[in-house]
């Protein structure tokens, strides 16, 4: 397919080609993919690289980036390896004679470790913000290789997603502490003061007045930030709720675990130690099922089940994309729809995106980055909710991105009167962390404001 890039994508590719570092926060459905292959092509044309590392998520690393090299006619002299599966797999991808070799983040401590040398001169990070853990082993691995590394560039879309504490790790890979500082507690202690805290320990910290814009204006010169909405025209998208109530009985035990934190349910004692386990337990009850324990699956109610089957029926035949948090809930739609598919492999992918699978199941963990799925559907419901933002949007994005020929529809299943609607109520507001979501879930459960 011929490449026609939109203005914004040649300034992009050009950003890259003129940094040895640099940070490109695009939203999605902007073609970060394609953008930064196009930049690689041209390096590769100017003898200024030799060999390009690409870091994803795995299924992005597995699917997306290979298909973007084989689909555009202007990437197909570039050769490829993917770097995943089995370790005798890896062994023989990484031994593969190749331009650019493509590896899942699980696997870059272990790339680190075994590999003799560093032959990549050029290292790409798509999902920059997996690696805002500085003590994550995948942060400490590339971290130990960085001066090795002459190019370096960091994709994401969602930056912060948990406040600007993130982005330090993220800038100490990219320029090794030029303009956040080499340690992070001397980032924390210049731009932050302490916000949670008791006599003896913090327990979180925020911004201190200006240091948003002073942190910013640090890191403009290596960033170059994009809005979907400021260069491209999506489809319409609308946002609906399709509110569900339990029975009586359903909601006694619903709110029996909320007020004591512990419940006897078929035989089982089910409980909960702090609020934030209490939220996931009772999110998993709004969804009709509960784990216990020993990790045995109790069945409150078909409620949402019900809903969903009534959407399906109600799509008439058109594909549905249905996102689902917990496990029990996947097998419990799976038992009720049988034509349902759960989105793992990349035939699965691919079989949805060619419209042969009716209604596919998604988790947001696995689905949040990278996957082109807008060819298969433009019907999303939610069974159950996630506690990030930064996933539940990225899932939304997977069909209303670019090459989205359709109105974007996503539904949201919801059982009254329980936490689906306070988290709901969080995701809604777009711009909270993950603290406000819990923040949000905790006033629901002790009847604040």
């Amino acid at each position: 397919m011929k490449y026609s890039p939109h203005d914004y994508q040649r300034q992009a590719t050009q950003f890259i080609e003129q940094n040895d570092e640099s940070a490109l926060f695009l939203e999605m459905g902007l073609g970060k993919t394609v953008i930064t292959l196009t930049a690689i092509r041209n390096l590769f044309d100017d003898f200024a690289v030799d060999r390009v590392l690409i870091v994803a998520p795995l299924r992005v690393a597995r699917d997306t980036w290979p298909t973007e090299l084989r689909k555009w006619d202007h990437l197909a002299g570039l050769a490829y390896s993917v770097v995943v599966g089995s370790r005798a797999e890896r062994e023989a991808a990484l031994a593969a004679d190749a331009d650019i070799y493509i590896i899942n983040r699980e696997n870059l401590p272990w790339l680190v470790q075994n590999m003799r040398g560093w032959p990549f001169d050029m290292v790409v990070l798509d999902e920059l913000s997996s690696f805002k853990n500085h003590k994550a082993k995948r942060f400490r691995a590339l971290k130990a290789r960085r001066k090795n590394i002459r190019r370096i560039v960091g994709l994401t879309g969602t930056p912060a997603p948990n406040g600007l504490l993130d982005l330090w790790a993220q800038y100490r890979l990219l320029d090794q502490g030029e303009r956040l500082g080499r340690f992070i507690t001397h980032y924390r202690d210049q731009y932050f003061i302490p916000d949670q805290r008791n006599q003896h320990q913090i327990f979180s910290w925020k911004p201190r007045e200006g240091a948003e814009d002073e942190i910013y204006g640090l890191i403009g010169d290596m960033t170059m930030s994009m809005k979907t909405v400021d260069h491209l025209q999506l489809p319409p998208v609308t946002s609906t709720r399709v509110m569900v109530s339990m029975s009586a009985a359903e909601r006694g035990v619903y709110e029996q675990l909320k007020r004591d934190m512990v419940m006897r349910l078929d035989g089982e004692v089910i409980d909960a130690s702090n609020a934030a386990t209490l939220s996931g337990k009772l999110l998993q009850l709004a969804s009709g099922a509960i784990y216990t324990p020993d990790h045995d699956v109790v069945r409150v109610h078909d409620r949402k089940l019900d809903a969903l089957e009534d959407l399906i029926e109600q799509a008439n035949g058109q594909p549905v994309l249905v996102a689902y948090w917990y496990k029990h809930d996947a097998e419990r739609i799976m038992e009720r729809i049988p034509s349902a598919v759960d989105l793992k492999t990349s035939s699965d992918m691919k079989a949805w995106n060619e419209g042969r699978i009716p209604v596919a199941l998604i988790h947001p963990a696995s689905a949040g980055h990278g996957l082109n799925l807008q060819a298969g559907g433009h019907l999303l419901v939610w069974f159950s909710l996630t506690w990030s933002l930064e996933l539940y949007e990225q899932t939304n994005a997977r069909l209303h991105r670019q090459g989205q020929q359709m109105p974007v529809s996503i539904m949201h299943i919801v059982t009254a009167g329980t936490v689906d609607e306070a988290v709901l109520r969080a995701l809604d507001g777009k711009h909270v962390t993950q603290d406000g979501l819990i923040e949000a879930v905790k006033a629901e459960l002790t009847g604040g404001d």
